[in-house]
């Protein structure tokens, strides 16, 4: 049952304008809806969901982006708080295994929730390292738990570092230490290593660079699960759509934005709509859920943009990019894992190709989705779906993808190989592939980086774009490319740091969440998902 809300008192003229129907931009206008918002939501492609999309090709249905479904707490409070239960409204399957992991040196591992299980997954390969998974995961339950109020709060000065509670937890989080460095005070063998740490491909790092604070990626896996919404990604963000529209949000699809309108109020560029091919669309704030740095290029004269110039994007660090194949296949391959991490003996070397030296690896380590050994809707009975992906440097005049593709995407048939994936070439029916080039052309993203800007400790919290837009007023951010970050637990958490700061900002006092439990308590209808 639907909670309904009382908290439209004198909001019914505030209108907001969305950019972006991503998920970070439908969760933004399912928060604002609640608390009586006016939400339209503007998308250039004829679906929602941006790259948390689904693709539908000849009978066969693929995620775009992401593939993995992790830490579903957050999403679940948003439909809490919206009046609608996540696991009502999207079917879901905890995967047990959560993913295999292939190592080049040889071995592999079902990565398992199952404690046990994964002492015995480990110690087959590092016998001492399986003695330290519980002391791994520990720490890190510990290091979630005091950086929880991090993830949930804005960051818009570097004295926002100073709070207490960030202070204290320095000699947890060890930021002079890299993620490896990190995991090498629990694990001695390289390969578990690597385990527990190319999740920092989820924000386009290697794990010798990235702050040894995303252990806690791992560990999210370990304690909270990985899921795979039935249907794929994409039914998440397709679903959130359709709550939204339930909730009055008027959600116009083909329809680019062409720049964000301005007016001066006491001397500061402020936000008051967007222009579009078929014409002006006012409102009392704007939000932007698009790649930031393309967005801001294109979308905002940089005559409004002090801080935030052409200059100042160029020169930030941004992550690396995805070669993208998704192939619709005769037959099934169910002795193939539903996902396939293959870490390739020269890792290191692949990590440098990507980050440092912008080329191409001749043998690059990459991931295999194989969904429909859990869901069948994704294809046609007795075919399957082969969603392979290849991380690879984001644009560089150093690779010319219109030469380089054809034969990458050979290579990738014979890497394919190494995990049982012997007749690949001979059994597609039907085929897609996304280059960085194509990711920067179809999908916005600067430099085609699929992560958007790095997350080094100089590009995270309050040196990130803010959630509430330094440069012009009425205009607030949301998704990757804010703070929090990447991935789509913390992108929906963007969109609650800057919901919360547009009600505030506009006068609107939401329902609370402490509110919204009690109301759930009352109906009964959604208690599970929102305590």
């Amino acid at each position: 049952m639907k909670v309904t809300s009382d908290s439209k008192r004198a909001s019914d003229a505030r209108r907001v304008i969305i950019v972006g129907a991503g998920p970070g931009g439908l969760a933004t206008a399912m928060l604002l809806a609640k608390a009586g918002v006016q939400v339209t939501v503007v998308e250039k492609h004829g679906r929602v969901g941006g790259r948390t999309a689904t693709m539908e090709q000849d009978g066969y249905k693929f995620d775009i982006g992401p593939t993995f479904f992790l830490y579903p707490r957050v999403l679940k409070e948003i439909f809490a708080e919206c009046g609608y239960d996540l696991d009502r409204e999207v079917p879901m399957k905890r995967l047990d295994p959560q993913y295999r992991l292939v190592f080049g040196e040889g071995g592999q591992i079902d990565a398992t929730a199952d404690v046990a299980r994964m002492e015995q997954e480990i110690a087959a390969i590092s016998p001492d390292d399986a003695k330290e998974f519980r002391n791994f995961l520990n720490r890190n339950r510990k290091k979630l738990a005091g950086f929880l109020p991090v993830l949930e709060s804005p960051f818009e000065k570097w004295t926002d570092l100073l709070r207490p509670e960030l202070l204290k937890l320095l000699p947890l989080m060890k930021p002079w230490l890299s993620l490896n460095d990190d995991l090498r005070t629990h694990f001695k063998d390289e390969r578990i290593r690597l385990g527990f740490s190319f999740q920092s491909k989820y924000l386009g790092m290697s794990p010798f660079r990235c702050p040894s604070l995303f252990s806690i990626l791992s560990f999210l896996e370990y304690e909270h699960g990985v899921f795979h919404p039935i249907g794929g990604c994409g039914a998440v963000t397709k679903t959130m759509a359709r709550l939204c529209e339930e909730m009055g949000v008027e959600i116009r699809l083909n329809e680019p934005v062409e720049e964000v309108l301005m007016d001066r109020v006491n001397g500061r560029s402020s936000a008051v709509g967007v222009r579009t091919a078929k014409g002006n669309l006012l409102a009392d704030a704007v939000v932007m859920n698009a790649d930031f740095a393309e967005a801001a290029r294109n979308l905002i004269p940089e005559q409004h943009r002090s801080k935030w110039t052409d200059k100042k994007i160029a020169g930030k660090q941004y992550s690396c990019s995805t070669f993208m194949m998704y192939l619709g296949i005769e037959g099934r391959y169910d002795d193939v894992a539903h996902h396939t991490i293959y870490l390739e003996k020269g890792y290191k070397q692949n990590l440098s190709d990507i980050e440092e030296l912008h080329r191409l690896s001749e043998q690059p380590s990459f991931y295999v989705q194989n969904a429909s050994i859990t869901d069948p809707t994704l294809a046609p009975e007795g075919h399957s779906t082969l969603y392979v992906l290849l991380p690879v440097t984001h644009e560089s005049p150093n690779v010319d993808w219109s030469k380089e593709m054809p034969r990458f995407r050979e290579l990738a048939f014979r890497q394919m190989e190494k995990i049982g994936l012997h007749d690949v070439r001979q059994r597609v029916r039907t085929e897609k592939i996304i280059t960085p080039s194509g990711w920067a052309t179809e999908f916005g993203l600067h430099k085609g980086a699929t992560f958007s800007m790095k997350h080094s400790l100089d590009q995270m919290l309050h040196l990130r774009p803010h959630n509430r837009f330094e440069d012009v007023s009425n205009m607030y951010l949301t998704g990757g490319g804010t703070h929090p970050g990447s991935g789509l637990p913390v992108i929906f958490q963007s969109a609650r740091i800057s919901s919360t700061l547009l009600l505030q900002d506009l006068g609107i006092e939401p329902q609370s969440f402490s509110e919204t439990r009690l109301a759930a308590a009352e109906d009964g209808s959604v208690m599970q998902v929102a305590s």
